[in-house]
């Protein structure tokens, strides 16, 4: 089985399908330089665009291909849509659902980050800027606003002129968010409509304080067949191998 991870549902898979004692793969793009390792093999890189990830599933030969990447990572899923339909591997995404506001939320959808970062300066002079380090060079010019830039490892891309760096990496608590935004006195909330527990917690305690959150929405990514849970990976892999 070859799954496409990166995300906590590929590695709560992987362990569910070595523990019934199914062979697995998992690729990670290798943009971490010390990722959270799945149970079973695992390769790190890129494949070589579609053609790449043909050729491999065309000598690997894996039963199926379970798309557990992060929502944003739209190209390998495209890429694997193309793939398995050249080789006629079965594809499974996981989908995790996306955040909904609740009552009083102050929710302001954009497309892209670059947009984002021409909204902040009307909503708050102090933003909490969590998108991961991938794109924060969209802010770089943003002089009119403070930010606390929450990554996993240190961006090498242009930041903001006035800027705090937070390296921390999820599961986070409502309790310790609240905290992080009372003590640099956050006025607004930047983050990507990614979805699932883990990183919810900054969200609510948005919610708590009453700050306006900027909401990048999910690129679009091909038709596949999808789930939204492990357990219903599983289910769907239990059923195709059979």
């Amino acid at each position: 089985m070859l799954i496409l991870g990166g995300t906590s549902e590929a590695r709560e898979l992987a362990a569910a399908l070595v523990a019934r004692g199914v062979r697995t793969v998992s690729s990670l793009a290798g943009r971490v330089s010390s990722p959270r390792l799945p149970a079973g093999s695992v390769r790190i890189g890129g494949f070589g665009g579609p053609a790449g990830l043909a050729a491999w599933l065309a000598a690997q030969r894996p039963r199926a291909v379970i798309d557990a990447t992060h929502p944003f990572a739209a190209q390998i899923s495209a890429h694997a849509v193309a793939a398995c339909r050249a080789q006629r591997v079965p594809l499974l995404r996981i989908e995790r659902p996306t955040w909904r506001p609740g009552p009083g939320d102050d929710w302001h959808y954009v497309p892209d980050v670059a947009a984002a970062a021409q909204l902040v300066p009307r909503l708050a002079e102090r933003v909490f800027l969590a998108i991961g380090r991938q794109q924060l060079e969209a802010f770089a010019a943003v002089a009119e606003c403070f930010f606390l830039i929450r990554c996993v490892e240190r961006p090498t891309c242009p930041l903001p002129p006035r800027h705090e760096l937070v390296l921390d990496r999820g599961p986070f608590t409502r309790a310790g968010e609240l905290a992080l935004i009372d003590r640099h006195r956050i006025g607004a909330l930047v983050t990507k409509e990614s979805g699932g527990a883990q990183t919810e917690a900054k969200l609510l305690a948005a919610r708590t304080r009453r700050l306006p959150v900027v909401v990048v929405r999910r690129p679009p990514r091909p038709p596949a067949e999808t789930v939204a849970t492990v357990a219903e990976a599983v289910a769907w892999l239990e059923q195709t191998l059979a």
